[in-house]
């Protein structure tokens, strides 16, 4: 039997990580909440999720500069960025370091769902 697809969701705000948590257990996947990058990256590699839904902007180290910590250690999948404050600048950035889809907040449920189920059926983003 094929194991449910876990998604990671890294934001400092509670309550989008609820909401995040509560549209992707909907569609019948796991989640896994965090409310910081470094919390994240506590856990041990090996046990990845199939996606992950991240912040830009929170404190200590943000969305993107997680994603750099993850690449230079070898920990490579799809990233899902969504954040409050968009900027060319880092959404180029993210994109070119292999992420699939940067969204600004708010964003509708439609949207993070056609961002998901492409970053699960692995086609590349656009």
């Amino acid at each position: 039997m094929a194991k449910t697809p876990v998604i990671a969701i890294v934001d400092d705000d509670e309550g989008v990580r609820a909401s995040l948590a509560s549209l992707v257990r909907s569609l019948g996947y796991e989640a896994q909440a965090y409310e910081s990058g470094v919390d994240f990256l506590r856990e041990p590699p090996g046990d990845d999720p199939a996606c992950m839904i991240a912040d830009v902007q929170m404190p200590v180290i943000s969305g993107d500069e997680m994603q750099a910590r993850l690449i230079a250690s070898g920990r490579r999948f799809p990233i899902i960025f969504m954040t409050a404050f968009p900027a060319e600048s880092v959404r180029r950035r993210v994109m070119a370091a292999g992420a699939h889809c940067y969204l600004g907040k708010p964003s509708s449920g439609d949207e993070i769902i056609r961002c998901l189920e492409e970053a699960l059926a692995g086609e590349v983003p656009q």
